[in-house]
């Protein structure tokens, strides 16, 4: 007998985006699979869907998944959306099910995990108290402070132009409501939400920032967000600088966290560059891959 589709509401629906959900089941209502796939709802990636598809290891090559994908595909159309995208572990099935089913690779990226065991942190501490004439940083956590918020929110205009391949991902309209609304989204999770950023002494505005976001019970492993500069400003070291204050801050406020993951785009050789010296080490590659609809 076939599997069981059953379209489900995701009530964690915001202000950028809404997911639409699809449980699988066996005859017997036992779950075997799942998709999840979230539509981006602001003007720059309005044509976007981001989906994720799981089935059980002892229920795969069953036509679950492919099922799973038609409903997707199905709703996406009916969104009026262009494109779907979806990331696959390299040499995972998902490798496999995506190309056969018309997906395309379009971008490559590395992930990689500092140990804050095996971690140089002298050396890592020297490059945060590194000066940086005409920069500084600054901390916080959760949400942005009141009076850096304006030029945090368009100091994110720096991720525009990230390598992104041939992914028809679009572009991220940042502002203060949104700015606001992500960093309560994270502490709804129970994480908690750390930011440098540095500041260009000459007008005291954001000109890059790095995120970190860490368990709530600072126990496990971390993740980088986003780290980017604005263009006028690259060159000078500021997102290694970042980044090594962020290293430093996650240890002394969570001396039981083991260590910090990334994700970094194969063609960003600036950042992986910046990873690599602060003593990331890959762990796995995986591909973004897109459905033309």
């Amino acid at each position: 007998m076939s599997p069981r589709i059953t379209p489900l509401v995701d009530p964690e629906s915001g202000p950028s985006s809404r997911r639409l959900v699809w449980l699988a089941q066996d005859a017997d209502g036992v779950p075997v699979g799942s998709a999840s796939m979230r539509l981006f709802l602001e003007g720059g990636q309005a044509h976007l869907a981001e989906l994720e598809i799981s089935v059980h290891a002892a229920e795969r090559r069953q036509g679950i998944g492919t099922r799973l994908l038609t409903a997707a595909v199905t709703a996406a159309h009916a969104e009026g959306r262009r494109s779907i995208v979806v990331q696959a572990q390299q040499g995972s099935p998902a490798d496999e099910f995506l190309p056969a089913r018309g997906f395309r690779p379009v971008l490559s990226l590395t992930y990689a995990r500092l140990s804050l065991a095996d971690a140089d942190l002298p050396a890592i501490r020297e490059l945060a108290e590194r000066p940086h004439p005409g920069y500084e940083l600054t901390e916080w956590e959760g949400t942005v402070p009141g009076e850096l918020a304006r030029s945090y929110a368009a100091s994110r205009t720096a991720m525009d132009d990230m390598p992104m391949d041939g992914t028809d991902y679009g572009t991220v309209a940042w502002d203060v409501e949104r700015l606001v609304a992500a960093a309560e989204a994270v502490a709804r999770r129970g994480d908690l939400l750390h930011t440098v950023a540095a500041v260009d002494t000459a007008d005291g505005r954001v000109v890059g920032f790095s995120e970190l976001v860490v368990p709530g019970d600072g126990l496990g492993d971390a993740q980088h967000y986003g780290t980017a500069v604005l263009p006028a400003h690259r060159g000078r070291g500021l997102a290694r600088w970042m980044k090594a204050a962020s290293i430093r801050r996650a240890r002394q406020l969570h001396p039981l966290l083991a260590g910090l993951l990334t994700d970094t785009a194969d063609e960003n050789a600036p950042m992986r560059a910046v990873n690599d010296a602060l003593g990331y080490v890959p762990t796995h590659r995986a591909v973004e891959y897109q459905l033309d609809l």
